[in-house]
């Protein structure tokens, strides 16, 4: 019986790790193929188009007082010259692209 139980705890454990992983990685290629050309790969925003428009820093106080919600409607309805991606992304691809953006902002 107990073996049973560690077995379906290391199971749990190793399939929370995959799709952990599976989803950081989807939310990876969301980030580079409709937020780097601005933000950047490094979401600093120092690219040329970047620094065209404004983009912000994800690593400014600015950013990071942003709750998720409100990040999550920036990305949904965008602002300024920032695209709206919220008939093109599901909210869970936001959620994670948020949750991507804030690991970016603490490197």
């Amino acid at each position: 019986m107990k073996l049973s139980v560690i077995r379906l705890a290391l199971l749990s454990v190793g399939l929370a790790a995959f799709f952990a992983t599976s989803v950081r990685a989807d939310a990876q290629k969301t980030y580079q193929s409709k937020c780097s050309a601005c933000h950047g790969a490094d979401g600093k925003g120092d690219t040329g188009a970047g620094k065209a428009l404004g983009a912000h820093d994800f690593a400014s106080p600015e950013v990071k007082k942003m709750t998720d919600a409100e990040m999550a409607g920036i990305i949904s309805n965008g602002k300024g010259k920032m695209p709206a991606y919220g008939k093109s992304l599901s909210a869970a691809e936001i959620k994670d692209l948020v949750d991507y953006i804030r690991g970016l902002a603490k490197k």
